[in-house]
């Protein structure tokens, strides 16, 4: 054939021939030399099997064919390379492909087009789809005959020819017949993400159900939940709600309950904790239901109700310390460490106000939740006089926030901490009794309790139009906070005639329209939302009156709460905004927009906040703001958005403006929220040298965010040189201690990451939270640095405690072996890989970092969730022998009789049993 071309081509001629016949001898003679006499017998082989194909006696075709196809099957079963027979047949593919077109239906036309097809996948033209066209033609089944690369090529084939049916308006019925027969080939040889593929490219992702079973039901799950993430809306609510579907037909319900969460959809979870009929997984289901706080879901069982109300928070976290050996109250100058300054600050300056507020701030979220500390928990004279020096006749809002300060120490333990909060009520001074109120709230945030006595003791202070602004300010806030989540209706009835009063005080109207943001977070609440824009327009009626009041801000953001997360259903609220005049319309416009688009990942979104953010605005910017930690808000749901989207910070710190420098630093605080990443400590530390002092404020507060609940060694010793570095500058100096008091959150015990279940969720009530304080820090002279800084305070909702407990069935603490370690995408991965790298064995209760997974290190419990964070129960396991565990460092410490001390304390190392855990009875 070759020799056949090269004449042609030369154009006849005996010398071109002799010529041309003598080169190709050569390259012949070289190329036989290299095949081995095997070799060259198989490529003899075929090509007399190719010609015989074309024998006009049906039984001689079909003999050559079934060779054919058993030398090329044979040779698929390892490939490692292209197999030798489909190289050997790639001269004859045309010859073959030009006789099968001229061939009569017969057995042996749908023979050769299966030997087609598998020809095809390597011999075909780029973009072609004939192995897909020839395996149409060929006979059904049969996929496991040719092996897994060919059955991966015709399952890419058929995506594209899928798409290009669907735009021609084709029928696919064929395509959906071979789709069919490749699914189960898939998820029989353990290429569930495969399946999976086709499966979404061509529209049918429910079918996976009929092939899910209890040992490849993990695998698909994980899979198509990863998936989820880079789909757009409404594609990814459907790919969740097929994962939903997986876990209830496995009856795996404590997942299931997670996906029902990620979808947002409290009858999927009403339906998750009906249908399980097991007590101790319906138990396990409502420890997960009261860590996210926004599932108002309820029970007859009493039980189950004081587990959805949180009230066992508050113990196991004074158990947690206690067994950390950090009960002991802590005060504000452990967190300076001024002796290691270099120049300590004056004595003068030490005893001022300011400083006096600063402290408090830092001894609040220090000893948060621990319910006692060295400055107001102790008589009632002492907590007045420290509440007094803290507020001047200039500040005397300084001692609202004081007071309420009290209620951060008190934090969950709503029964005794209520009644110590009342004592602030016999001070008779309004800012008192408005940090009073605010306490109250603080205590109760993310408890319920079935009495509500924060409801009790507030709303008569909310209708009482004879109190002061500030009174009523503080009653409406502390409601807030305490009912965050619950869309409780008489909160509504409470609120709503102080929005619907054009008359009220701004910052009455603003902090009511925040308040209810909060209890009605993500609920996509029509009536609320026309009460707060009618608000609105009622207040800035012209252009004029550019947003100078500092608290309107948070009238928008309570609108942007009721929408948090509802993507499309906030764009008619968004189109009635634009009759808002001037720049608290746009600002307000954009704070909706973002809040209901927050963690989807949504590109869009992201590419129309970064339009914004590019205009060179010099005055009316400040919806800008609003757009770049919008961006962050957006992307913080899937981490490779948010590492593009720190990209994207960097340039807007070279190019943009300096009203956008300033909310960056805040940007990059809320993607990294208790996740302190070496480059981004990097990065607000030089900003935080800036040359303007709001970006420096700015950068300062965001090492507290990202470092909030770490104890971080080096954001510690980075504040402290700050510390240092402004000592004359109070305004920064205050800024660097509430960023030391976040830091040392809780001793360490905290975090206040609105992501959890191993960063598939996120909290509504922890988001709102954040943003509040967010959009506070966005003014950094008028509300923190103001008078508005008890707004700090509203964080409260995002504390959670980091940590991992494990309980018996009786919810007694059951310490246990566990083995933490760096997390590990283990997704689409063969086999069983380890889920965590760089692992250390803890007994619990231990503490979780945010990119931290936890895993039993026993075989003797089975844990009733997949995802061992918080509160998780165990069971026995009934098929744990004691006998199997041979040689265990317990054991062998039990079963020698050891009398040196040195040996003893050697023996408690390997047995993984800190001193400080006896207690349990180790």
């Amino acid at each position: 054939l070759h020799s056949s071309m090269a004449q042609d081509n030369a154009g006849g001629g005996a010398d071109g021939k002799n010529k041309e016949e003598k080169k190709k001898t050569k390259a012949e003679i070289k190329k036989e030399e290299e095949m081995s006499p095997e070799d060259i017998e198989l490529r003899d082989r075929l090509a007399l099997l190719a010609e015989r194909v074309k024998d006009v006696d049906p039984a001689v075709a079909k003999a050559s064919l079934d060779a054919m196809k058993e030398e090329i099957r044979a040779a698929t079963s390892s490939m490692t390379s292209v197999p030798k027979p489909l190289k050997f047949l790639r001269p004859h593919y045309q010859g073959l492909k030009d006789f099968f077109s001229s061939m009569m239906d017969s057995e042996n036309k749908t023979l050769l087009a299966d030997v087609l097809s598998v020809l095809g996948m390597t011999m075909a033209g780029s973009g072609t789809r004939e192995s897909l066209k020839y395996k149409l033609s060929g006979a059904k089944g049969g996929l496991d005959v040719w092996g897994f690369e060919y059955v991966k090529n015709l399952a890419g084939e058929i995506g594209h020819e899928w798409t290009h049916r669907k735009t021609t308006d084709q029928s696919t019925d064929d395509l959906r017949e071979l789709v069919e027969e490749i699914v189960p080939f898939n998820i029989k040889h353990g290429s569930e993400p495969e399946a999976c593929d086709l499966l979404m490219e061509v529209d049918l992702l429910p079918r996976v159900l009929e092939h899910v079973a209890e040992n490849n039901y993990s695998r698909i799950a994980l899979y198509l939940t990863s998936c989820a993430s880079y789909v757009p809306e409404p594609e990814d609510s459907m790919i969740y709600n097929v994962v939903f579907q997986i876990y209830k037909k496995v009856n795996r319900f404590p997942e299931a309950l997670r996906i029902a969460i990620r979808l947002n959809d409290a009858q999927l979870a009403e339906e998750v904790l009906t249908s399980c009929e097991d007590e101790d997984i319906k138990k396990q289901l409502a420890f997960m239901v009261a860590r996210h706080g926004a599932l108002n879901l309820t029970s007859e069982d009493e039980a189950l109700t004081e587990i959805l109300g949180n009230t066992h928070l508050s113990g196991h976290f004074l158990s947690l310390a206690r067994d950390l050996d950090v009960f002991e109250a802590k005060t504000p100058e452990e967190i300076y460490k001024s002796h290691l300054t270099e120049s300590r600050t004056s004595m003068e300056n030490l005893q001022s106000a300011r400083a006096n507020l600063a402290s408090s701030f830092v001894n609040a979220f220090v000893n948060a939740g621990f319910g006692n500390d060295k400055l107001l928990t102790g008589d009632s004279k002492a907590l007045s006089t420290w509440i007094y020096k803290c507020g001047s006749q200039d500040s005397a809002h300084g001692k609202m926030s004081a007071a309420a300060s009290l209620g951060m120490i008190l934090m969950w333990d709503v029964d005794s901490g209520l009644n110590q909060v009342v004592r602030l009520t016999e001070i008779n001074e309004d800012y008192i009794q408005a940090g009073a109120s605010l306490a109250s709230g603080i205590v109760s945030a993310n408890v319920r309790s079935e009495c509500d006595p924060v409801h009790a003791l507030l709303s008569d202070k909310v209708e009482d139009k004879k109190l002061s602004t500030i009174q009523r300010v503080g009653a409406v806030l502390g409601l807030g906070l305490a009912y965050a989540g619950t869309q409780k209706e008489d909160i509504l009835d409470l609120l709503t005639p102080i929005i619907a009063d054009p008359e009220i005080d701004i910052d009455l109207f603003s902090m009511a329209s925040l308040a209810l943001g909060f209890v009605f977070v993500g609920s996509k609440k029509a009536d609320i939302a026309e009460n707060i824009i009618q608000g609105l327009l009622d207040r800035y009626s012209d252009d004029q009156k550019v947003v100078k009041d500092a608290a309107s801000r948070f009238a928008c953001l309570g609108l942007g709460l009721i929408f948090l997360g509802q993507q499309e259903a906030a764009d008619v609220t968004m189109e009635a905004l634009k009759a808002v005049p001037g720049q608290i319309g746009q600002y307000c416009s954009f704070t909706v927009e973002t809040c209901a688009y927050a963690g989807s990942g949504n590109v869009m979104k992201v590419q129309k906040m970064l339009g914004i953010c590019a205009e060179h605005l010099e005055e009316n910017n400040s919806h800008q703001a609003v757009a770049a930690i919008g961006i962050a808000l957006v992307a913080m749901g899937e981490e490779m958005g948010a590492e593009m989207t720190s990209r994207s910070f960097e340039h807007m710190l070279q190019y943009g403006e300096v009203n956008l420098r300033r909310v960056v630093p805040l940007a990059v605080g809320l993607l990294h929220m208790s996740n302190p990443k070496p480059t981004v400590i990097d990065m607000l530390s030089k900003l935080s040298h800036d040359g303007d002092s709001e970006v420096a404020q700015g950068a300062i507060m965001s090492l507290g965010f990202v470092g909030s609940g770490t104890n971080n060694s080096r954001i510690a010793l980075l504040l402290r040189q700050l510390s240092t570095y402004y000592g004359k500058d109070s305004n920064t100096l205050f800024v660097v201690r509430i960023a030391q008091g976040l830091l040392h959150m809780g001793k360490g015990l905290m975090t206040i990451s609105p992501q959890y279940s191993d960063r598939l969720l996120t909290s509504p009530t922890a988001l709102a939270g954040i943003l509040t304080v967010m959009h506070s820090c966005m003014d950094f002279k008028s509300i923190i640095l103001g008078k508005y800084h008890y707004m700090l305070y509203l964080i409260s909702v995002a504390m959670q405690p980091r940590m991992l407990v494990t309980v018996d069935e009786q919810l007694k603490p059951l310490p246990v072996s566990v083995r933490v370690g760096q997390a590990v995408d283990v997704v689409g991965q063969a086999g069983k890989p380890k889920s965590i790298t760089g692992f250390a064995t803890h007994t619990t209760p231990v503490l979780l970092a945010y990119e931290q997974r936890a895993e039993l290190a026993t075989d003797q419990y089975l844990p009733l969730t997949s995802v061992l964070e918080g509160f998780v129960i165990l069971k026995q396991n009934p098929d744990w022998k004691p006998d199997a565990e041979k040689g265990s460092p317990t054991k062998k410490a039990d079963a020698m009789e050891i009398h040196d001390d040195h040996l003893k304390k050697m023996a408690l190392k390997m047995a993984n049993v800190r001193p400080d855990q006896r207690m349990y009875g180790k």
